[in-house]
């Protein structure tokens, strides 16, 4: 039986800059909703949402954590997402199946650089937010720049609903311009208790000004505060409430409120916004996918009447109940004992255990409705993105896409003996997080892995040694270089084997392209009156698919590139998939050193901020790093400065400006785009790896 109407369920996620106190917040959340009797503090290493060994050593959040609480007879699912840029996977993830987020900026440092990141990725999921600005009672808190950088750099229009009351030591709550009540914690450090109180008169003209602005800027969205606003009638506490909900949900306006949540202070209005403002699963359009024979556009409901339709967007080794796959379901219910379709693999399994998360604490259900999110223990053959459905209602639904790892490693275990222990924890390891790889250099024989950043690999070598316990090196991470085309070439593969009896035969003639960026490997028919028997063209595909893995330039792995088979022939007798696979691996071969190959490496925006005095510092270093310089602008007494800049250039990057700087200059870097290598520099790599000039 469901515990909650479906209109009564959030699926919320927590999303900000490292260290803007996105833990901080769930915490005080779980702690006012009765969920924990003792408040978690990430620096004391007891946050219930950083459950892992190295968040709590590290006091930053490295995995997205997910829990359930109410507040107001609403169930809201709370995912705790990680700010540091190497695990953005996390936060892509998350955004993709929840319904709402709240983005939290520190007061103090307003939209910084991951504010951006994660504000674009929950732009590209129509995902609608609300702003709580934190860190009210830091010294140097500008609540107002914030905002204002809200609209600048973000483009967005904010809606404070809340002034704030005071700010720095003196700051003891806000005033709620929706209910125009004052919210006063005092000096109340626990904050467990505040006053809600009439607002006083010098306070009062200010808040009737401001509570105007906001019906004047709902009268844009809403016809029936228009109407209102038109004939000067005061709209009534549930109609701007209502107002500001849809405008919300439709992305015309972001709710701004304010808090220290590390005071306990701000956290019971925002609790009621959540409920206010962020939509329900019923507010948002029924999810759509495609029907995995047909082809046909499908669509779901939100409602427990539809056909069960889920997404599997995490995957999590447990020591205890195995594999846990984590998903959110869009339609219709499931219970245990009940199959379940994976039409993203082709493949039924029973449900044999579901659970509902408490960061890494669980408790068995014997259900789930449209709406929840949970996760189902003990499964094999699950992935991120895989849609699980009803096999007589089949459909998949859009999967999640992830940024391409930018940076590489060996690594090799400390004994011969743990080799097959070390390849079983890689394996779990990259069906948890898609953005960490492993491959075999074809060369070298070595094990490669590839990830995010040097923290993405330096936490994967830690969990290693103390999860699976197994001892292993990483060695000096490198640059994940890519290669691409820029121009059109022809290449024909032939693969003619004869050794008595049945031989081998295959044929084909292919055009190869520049793709545009981003689109990757893209394969197009065009053959024509059956040249090619149609169950050998996937071979053909499959063969181009393979040879791009090792490039012609250095052997690095190839994108953006468009392949047109046109023509080729085949033998009756002879012909087989394996011959024209190694016929579309030859004539891609052929075809791209015609199609002027080039090596492209990750270009990295970096944003620094340092005191004025030096700034030509940091300028004339960012310039010698390749670096080319976008943009600077004052903030507080610092400068800014912007630029994007290779990177392979930044290695160590963080102790020279700590020398820069005299310990007083602090960066943000993120990956932007793969740009081509500078010839000299590309003619250096290659002699690198061909071994003519040393490592």
């Amino acid at each position: 039986m469901r515990s909650h109407p479906i209109e009564r369920v959030r699926n919320i996620g927590i999303m900000a800059h490292i260290d803007a106190g996105k833990t901080t917040t769930t915490e005080r959340i779980l702690f006012y909703t009765g969920i924990t009797y003792k408040i978690g503090e990430v620096d004391e290493g007891t946050a219930v949402m950083d459950w892992m060994v190295q968040e709590q050593e590290r006091g930053i959040t490295i995995t997205s954590a997910a829990t359930t609480c109410s507040w107001n007879g609403c169930r809201i699912n709370i995912i705790d997402t990680p700010g540091h840029i190497d695990f953005t996977a996390e936060v892509e993830r998350s955004l993709r199946v929840l319904d709402g987020a709240i983005i939290i900026l520190c007061g103090v440092g307003g939209v910084e650089p991951q504010s951006e990141a994660v504000w674009r990725q929950a732009d590209r999921y129509g995902v609608p937010r609300i702003v709580y600005v934190n860190k009210m009672d830091r010294i140097g808190v500008d609540p107002e720049r914030a905002v204002e950088e809200m609209r600048t750099k973000l483009n967005v229009r904010p809606l404070p609903v809340q002034i704030p009351l005071g700010r720095e030591d003196a700051f003891r709550g806000v005033v709620d311009l929706v209910r125009m009540k004052e919210l006063d914690w005092g000096s109340d450090l626990i904050g467990t208790t505040h006053e809600v109180k009439e607002i006083p008169e010098e306070r009062r003209e200010e808040a009737v000004r401001r509570r105007m602005e906001i019906v004047e800027a709902l009268s844009e969205t809403d016809d029936h505060i228009m109407e209102k606003y038109v004939s000067g009638v005061e709209p009534t506490e549930v109609e701007l409430i209502s107002a500001i909900r849809g405008a919300t949900i439709s992305l015309k306006v972001v709710p701004v409120l304010y808090g220290a949540s590390f005071r306990n202070k701000g956290i019971h209005p925002l609790l009621d916004a959540i409920v206010d403002y962020l939509p329900s699963p019923v507010d948002i359009p029924p999810v759509t996918g495609h029907h995995p024979r047909t082809g046909a556009v499908e669509s779901r409901k939100a409602s427990d009447a539809e056909p069960f339709s889920a997404l599997v967007f995490k995957i999590m080794s447990d020591p205890f109940v195995g594999s846990l796959a984590y998903f959110r379901v869009y339609s219709g219910k499931a219970k245990v004992g009940m199959p379940v379709y994976n039409s993203t693999k082709n493949e039924e399994e029973r449900i044999s255990r579901l659970l509902e998360m408490h960061a890494n604490k669980r408790k068995d259900l014997k259900d789930v409705y449209a709406g929840d999110i949970a996760s189902l223990a003990s499964v094999k053959n699950f992935s991120t993105g895989d849609t699980l459905c009803v096999k007589n209602h089949p459909i998949v639904l859009e999967s999640i896409n992830f940024p391409e790892p930018v940076i590489t490693a060996t690594i090799e275990p400390k004994t011969r003996v743990e080799h097959v222990k070390l390849a079983a924890a890689l394996q779990k390891l990259t069906r948890e997080d898609p953005t960490f790889k492993v491959i075999q250099d074809p060369n070298t024989g070595q094990t490669l892995v590839y990830g995010m950043g040097e923290l993405h690999l330096e936490i994967i070598i830690d969990r290693i040694n103390r999860e699976y316990g197994v001892q292993a090196y990483l060695g000096k991470p490198q640059v994940a270089y890519k290669e691409t085309i820029l121009a059109r070439a022809e290449g024909v593969g032939k693969y003619i084997r004869q050794t008595g009896g049945r031989g081998q035969y295959g044929h084909c003639q292919i055009i190869l392209e520049p793709n545009e960026y981003g689109r990757g490997f893209e394969f197009i028919d065009k053959t024509r009156g059956g040249a090619i028997p149609r169950e050998f063209i996937s071979s053909v595909k499959d063969g181009i698919g393979e040879a791009m893995e090792t490039g012609i330039v250095a052997g690095f792995p190839m994108m953006d590139v468009r392949a047109t088979l046109v023509d080729g022939s085949y033998h009756e007798v002879d012909s087989t998939p394996i011959a024209y696979k190694i016929a579309g691996s030859l004539a891609f071969k052929e075809a791209a050193l015609k199609a002027s190959p080039v090596l492209l490496e990750p270009i990295m925006k970096l944003e620094v901020v340092t005191p004025d005095d030096y700034l030509g510092n940091v300028v004339g270093d960012v310039n010698s790093r390749r670096g080319r310089i976008e943009g600077m602008e004052m903030k507080g007494g610092s400068r800014i400065i912007k630029s994007q800049v290779p990177l392979a250039e930044m290695f160590g990057y963080a102790t020279i400006l700590r020398t820069l700087t005299q310990g007083r200059g602090v960066f943000t870097m993120e990956f932007y785009r793969y740009e081509q290598v500078p010839s000299q520099v590309a003619e250096e790599i290659v002699a690198r790896i061909e071994g003519r000039i040393p490592a």
